[in-house]
């Protein structure tokens, strides 16, 4: 059965993963056998540190996604490096926070373009890629996008965050139905709280702290280490026929 979590040879890239998910995600599926295309605004130099000593291969690929113009050139390169893409990671993204009667057009544009739009696209050109090699019965193609608690709820002050998020889980669906049966498999993770540098002023809010803790049946914030099972999981043989899910890793906080 272990074998079914195997990710020997594969190539995963992951955007965002030079800090928190992100990098959590790619050291998780490092230790499950691939090796890394770590993509992000900035090197991903701890991320390399952490994928190599566990003796598989990271690059690091600078790329800024708040839009699609370097999209088809970060797929060509990656694939130039390593050979083929196995799977895909969509993590990165942006929030603003602002009231829903004062948020602001560029804020709405930004998170929009960045957490949807250039997602949308980057799954588009890696799925063509995929296809040239996956069927039905090898290895599949994985594609994995992180979606949020607000897939399912609203939130407040977040709009544009929450739109982007909805659309996240509205896709994955999508691209599941029209690409299962070219031998990918499309799914998502919605991570509740999780202890990043995106979240350390709510942690560091007593207040909203206690509140969001009370909250949470586990008691204690989310681990970037949390999420890389769920990620190892759907990147794996063992979820082959797992399609258009959104995979709650939230310590219990839906269940309320």
């Amino acid at each position: 059965m272990m074998s079914q979590f195997d990710l020997s040879g594969r190539v995963a890239l992951v955007t965002g993963a030079n800090t928190g998910i992100g990098q959590g995600i790619a050291c998780a599926l490092a230790e499950a056998g691939a090796n890394i295309a770590a993509v992000g605004r900035s090197e991903a130099s701890r991320t390399i540190e952490i994928v190599q000593a566990l003796g598989r291969r990271c690059v690091s690929f600078n790329a800024d996604l708040s839009s699609t113009a370097p999209v088809q050139s970060l797929v060509d390169h990656i694939i130039a490096t390593f050979g083929r893409i196995d799977i895909l990671v969509n993590n990165a993204g942006i929030i603003r926070r602002a009231d829903a009667l004062t948020f602001s057009e560029e804020d709405w544009d930004a998170v929009l373009d960045t957490n949807l739009k250039t997602v949308f696209f980057l799954c588009q050109a890696v799925a063509k890629h995929m296809v040239g090699w996956s069927n039905q019965y090898g290895p599949r193609g994985k594609i994995i996008n992180i979606a949020s608690m607000l897939t399912f709820q609203g939130g407040i002050r977040v709009p544009s965050y929450t739109a982007s998020k909805s659309g996240i889980g509205g896709l994955t669906k999508l691209m599941a139905n029209e690409w299962a049966e070219k031998g990918i498999n499309v799914n998502a993770i919605a991570p509740g709280y999780i202890a990043t540098s995106n979240t350390a002023a709510l942690r560091e809010d007593a207040t909203r702290n206690r509140q969001i803790l009370d909250r949470i049946p586990e008691r204690r914030w989310g681990l970037p280490t949390d999420i890389g099972g769920a990620a190892v999981f759907l990147a794996s043989p063992a979820a082959d026929y797992v399609q258009g899910h959104i995979l709650a890793v939230d310590g219990g906080w839906l269940a309320r």
